[in-house]
């Protein structure tokens, strides 16, 4: 027995309709055509469908089983039919994002927020990309999008520039150096460095100051969230470095200073990683937009 979309739809049209000349006409074909479809029908079930001589045309108990089908089957194919014409149209998708910068969560949020009322139908998701290896994660497809600082040339992988940001160093106002006007790697040594929970290789101090100077803090405590961080370094307890977008409000507290690192100050650069193919969907392309309107707005702030 071979049924197809098409008997369904055939069923459906004449039980609504109650007539084969009213079907015919709404499934734009013939009525001698849809009789001729029916008989073949029937013939591969083995059973009549209809009751013959009933006015209107009455479906067998047989033909009610194969209704209740097609009125189960034909709206999940409808669905699924939309679902492929709205990702043919760049309507809809999976965004599922790694992010290796630990501050960027606070930046993304807002811009998640937005892009979620533009594109409801967009599935996305945020995973924690100093959790894994995210690039690699990228090329298997496991992830769609990479907010990263440290570009590699990957085939396949293009990097888009996110925005350029500087990595500060904050103090609280009582602190010794509180009094530079901007500070040098030497200055860290004898320090209590409060970090975000990432490798060193992963923390623009490191990778830009202390590692190519040989410096080494007195200590470093590692801090998940960055408000507890403040907390800590108003408190004196050390002293801490982060993008500048992060220490907006920071900068005009007394209790905090902010400084930048060498005398003309450190830039660094976010990307959005993303599969080459991936940068024609109309809803990566306003995803990538957004972020760096939004942090240009916070950095104006």
């Amino acid at each position: 027995m071979h049924i197809e979309f098409r008997h369904l739809r055939t069923i459906k049209a004449i039980h609504d309709a109650g007539s084969l000349a009213r079907a015919a006409e709404q499934l734009n074909i013939t009525q001698s055509a849809l009789s001729h479809q029916i008989k073949g029908l029937e013939d591969q079930v083995g059973v009549e469908l209809f009751v013959r001589r009933s006015r209107p045309l009455r479906l067998s108990a047989a033909g009610m089983r194969l209704l209740r089908a097609a009125e189960r089957i034909l709206p999940e194919v409808a669905a699924l039919e939309g679902e492929f014409s709205a990702l043919r149209a760049g309507k809809s998708g999976r965004l599922h994002i790694a992010i290796e910068c630990h501050a960027c969560f606070e930046w993304l949020f807002p811009v998640l927020e937005s892009f979620r009322k533009a594109w409801p139908d967009v599935d996305v998701d945020i995973r924690p990309g100093l959790a894994f290896d995210a690039l690699p994660a990228l090329q298997k497809e496991e992830v769609d999008l990479v907010v990263s600082s440290d570009p590699e040339n990957l085939p396949g992988v293009e990097f888009t520039t996110l925005f350029d940001y500087a990595p500060v160093f904050v103090a609280s106002s009582q602190h010794p150096l509180a009094a530079k006007p901007w500070i040098e790697a030497e200055d860290f040594r004898g320090e209590t460095l409060i970090t975000y929970p990432v490798e060193r290789a992963r923390l623009d101090l490191f990778s830009q100051l202390l590692t190519p100077a040989k410096v080494e803090p007195a200590a470093v405590r590692q801090v998940e969230l960055t408000a507890v961080i403040l907390l800590l370094v108003a408190s004196n307890r050390g002293v801490t470095v982060l993008p500048d977008w992060v220490v907006r409000e920071v900068k005009y507290s007394s209790d905090y200073v902010t400084r930048p690192l060498t005398r003309t100050g450190l830039t660094r650069r976010l990307y959005a990683a993303t599969r080459t193919d991936d940068l024609a969907k109309p809803y990566m392309a306003d995803l990538i937009g957004m972020a760096g309107e939004e942090a240009r707005r916070m950095q104006a702030a």
